[in-house]
């Protein structure tokens, strides 16, 4: 597994990220291509979550991992991206989708239990790859 010092002026593309419980870069920013060949859905193997619906279209890897060294009362994670995208994490304690949670960007809120989670961006066109920068961070 490959870690990056993030440097805010250059967010590594489709990152591995390990957060401590005070983070010093925040919002931390990574950014990526959405979308694949894989309908969300089978990546989740439901529809729906209780963050939201799992729709679009992902890779069959995730485009991210991030490390929890410990508990997060409250972390928010957002995709921001010009275009209509997805997102699907799993982890401890579950799996999570979302589409539009601010606008047409998707994005996780709430508590995070310590642990390792799988991000997928995806895109609603089938192999339609288009950029998009997921922004983390512990303000509400």
């Amino acid at each position: 597994m490959i870690h990056h010092l993030v440097n805010p002026e250059e967010a590594p593309i489709f990152g591995d990220i390990t957060i401590n419980q005070q983070f010093s870069l925040d919002p931390l920013k990574v950014r990526g291509m959405s979308g694949g060949s894989v309908p969300a859905n089978k990546v989740n193997r439901a529809s729906e979550t209780s963050t939201g619906s799992c729709s679009g279209f992902v890779d069959k890897m995730p485009d991210h991992t991030l490390k929890l060294t410990s508990k997060f009362d409250y972390l928010k994670l957002q995709v921001e991206s010009p275009a209509d995208t997805t997102i699907i994490i799993k982890g401890p304690g579950g799996n999570w989708c979302n589409d539009d949670l601010d606008g047409r960007n998707p994005g996780i809120v709430g508590e995070w239990l310590q642990g390792t989670y799988q991000i997928w961006v995806g895109s609603y066109g089938k192999g339609k790859y288009l950029p998009y920068t997921l922004k983390i961070t512990e303000v509400k």
